[in-house]
């Protein structure tokens, strides 16, 4: 980084209402830029979090620019836009569901936008979540494709990885980004394994690869009864939680400084040592 970046995570506990998520969401963003946020990092599923996983396929968008058909409104992305401009904020968009090639399935998308609403990113999620246990089941990969591009981001001129919740666990997927100074990550960790790996997950990325990590969370209790972990954060290269929220809604916020980043890595020159 050529200079210290201030960057915020929002967290939610989005519902079943569109409507409302937006309004939770600009309203939080709006936070972050009256707090001198540069950026801010949306969490996963932010506009919507139903009572079913198949709810998110009727509100699937075309991506505006894509390959898909644009005859439908882009009320998600258009939202963004908007909210980027007018708080002057790099909005890292969480994920919003968009239209699939595939019949029955969404893309789950992370969409970046500079400060004058323009969009400069994107990322489809690529490791899909499947888990059954003490009562719990999901299947990503029954209602989303997955994205076949591993992500190559920057803003402000600073080299990015992203990922999207699950991605968290293959160390090996942020290392196909490298070199990078910053890693975005939202997320809807559920309780059960967020409570037990969350946060281990995210330090050890952030000591691996030296660098920022910003995370962003749901954080309660949805109207589906599914109970997301919160603890949105912001980690420096050494692994220190720099902020961090457990529950409810809100906002991190930290200063991501160049300064200790260069420290880290001169002192450590763990990234040079590297045999593969």
């Amino acid at each position: 980084m050529q200079k210290n970046i201030r960057a915020a995570a929002v967290q939610m506990i989005s519902s079943t209402d569109p409507d409302a998520n937006i309004d939770t969401m600009k309203r939080l963003v709006r936070q972050a830029a009256e707090q001198g946020a540069d950026w801010v990092l949306l969490p996963e599923y932010w506009p919507l979090m139903g009572r079913k996983d198949t709810d998110k396929l009727a509100f699937a968008e075309p991506l505006v620019g894509g390959n898909f058909s644009e005859t439908r409104s882009a009320r998600f992305q258009t939202t963004l836009s908007e909210t980027s401009a007018e708080c002057g904020v790099v909005l890292f968009g969480g994920t919003i569901p968009l239209e699939s090639p595939d019949a029955g399935k969404v893309m789950n998308t992370v969409l970046v936008y500079d400060r004058d609403g323009t969009q400069i990113g994107l990322y489809h999620k690529m490791h899909l979540f499947g888990f059954s246990g003490l009562g719990e089941h999901y299947a990503e990969a029954d209602t989303i494709s997955a994205g076949g591009d591993v992500p190559k981001l920057t803003a402000d001129g600073v080299p990015l990885a992203a990922g999207v919740c699950y991605d968290l666990r293959f160390p090996e997927f942020f290392r196909a980004q490298q070199p990078f100074d910053v890693l975005l990550l939202p997320a809807a960790f559920t309780y059960t394994t967020g409570k037990a790996h969350w946060e281990l997950l995210l330090r050890a990325r952030a000591v691996e690869n030296q660098c920022y990590v910003i995370a962003s969370a749901q954080g309660g209790e949805h109207e589906s009864g599914r109970r997301t972990f919160g603890h949105s954060m912001i980690i420096d290269p050494w692994g220190e939680i720099l902020d961090v929220l457990p529950e409810g809604e809100g906002i991190v916020i930290a200063d991501l400084d160049t300064t200790r980043l260069q420290s880290v890595r001169n002192r450590l020159p763990a990234l040079k040592h590297r045999l593969l």
